[in-house]
């Protein structure tokens, strides 16, 4: 009996592994695959976002050298839980490669994002490491600007059986010595589907 149900177990998983699909990489097509947002959409709206804030000349920094930025609140207001990190990281990576700012991760909304920048400056009195080799006392770069903005979602009736769903990026660099918005930017992304579509 215990051979009988040894055997139809073993059966049993050998005929699921047998049916799993197999992973495959997800072709990127030219109409949208859903309602929500999906990672081209984050790529889309930072990459006009990157464009129109370089464009607009406000990252030249007079007599040269590069603004330090750091990460202001980021809302989203969408029925989605998203990560906005999606949409911020390709932002800061595109500025860094512009060679127009550095972005610091000692400062943040919520305290700082690396709290390395701090840690290791308690290593100043501990005679086991080397004191030459510890980051000296004002040494941390004050950020110039503050990258802040929101994500809205909007979804309307297109007609009896279409949806038409909007989302809003709104961005806006701030010159924090001033508090100045030094450049606002929007970009908008609409997608139109059966109102059985959903966007989570």
């Amino acid at each position: 009996m215990k051979l009988i149900t040894i055997g139809a177990i073993i059966f049993t998983t050998l005929l699921f592994t047998g049916c799993a699909t197999k992973p495959q990489y997800v072709k990127t097509a030219d109409a949208p695959i859903t309602m929500g947002l999906d990672r081209r959409d984050f790529a889309k709206a930072a990459e006009a976002a990157v464009k129109d804030l370089l464009d607009s000349g406000a990252m030249d920094r007079k007599g040269g050298g590069r603004y330090v930025v750091t990460m202001g609140r980021m809302i989203n207001d969408t029925t989605q839980r998203i990560d906005t990190d999606m949409l911020t990281k390709k932002i800061r990576i595109a500025l860094l490669k512009s060679g127009k700012a550095v972005m610091t991760t000692a400062v943040g909304v919520d305290g700082p994002e690396d709290v390395m920048t701090k840690e290791v400056r308690k290593l100043r009195d501990d005679d086991e490491f080397k004191q030459s080799t510890i980051a000296k006392k004002g040494t941390i770069y004050s950020p110039d600007m503050s990258l802040t903005g929101k994500i809205i979602q909007r979804t309307v009736k297109a007609n009896s059986s279409d949806q038409l769903v909007e989302y809003y990026f709104q961005l806006t660099m701030t010159q924090l010595e001033t508090g100045l918005a030094f450049w606002e930017g929007e970009t908008t992304i609409g997608k139109l589907g059966s109102n059985d579509s959903v966007t989570w």
